[in-house]
């Protein structure tokens, strides 16, 4: 009858830790899930973060790139040449 005692001790208290305790399973999951999106989150910025070294390479070593960058961003032109922007209405 003693080992059924403490059987039943063990399953009372692992269900108030697992249950009521402060690290619950529902606490876990919902942190297990956080730590999925913020891993998730950073891979994405790791991946922009390269994308954007790598144009700004592109940039800084090829002047044709820079200009054609400043021309479309910034509409930027040369003295003897006019620049007319289009401006398409949506049909929506």
């Amino acid at each position: 009858m003693s080992v059924n005692r403490y059987v039943i001790t063990f399953v009372v208290f692992a269900l108030w830790i697992f249950v009521f305790g402060p690290s619950r399973l529902t606490i876990q999951w919902d942190l297990s899930n956080k730590l999925e999106k913020v891993q998730a989150e950073k891979q994405f910025y790791l991946d922009e973060i390269a994308k954007n070294v790598k144009a700004s390479e592109e940039l800084l070593t090829n002047d044709d790139n820079l200009e054609r960058y400043a021309r479309e961003k910034y509409w930027m032109k040369r003295d003897n040449e006019d620049v007319y922007l289009v401006i398409r209405k949506d049909k929506d």
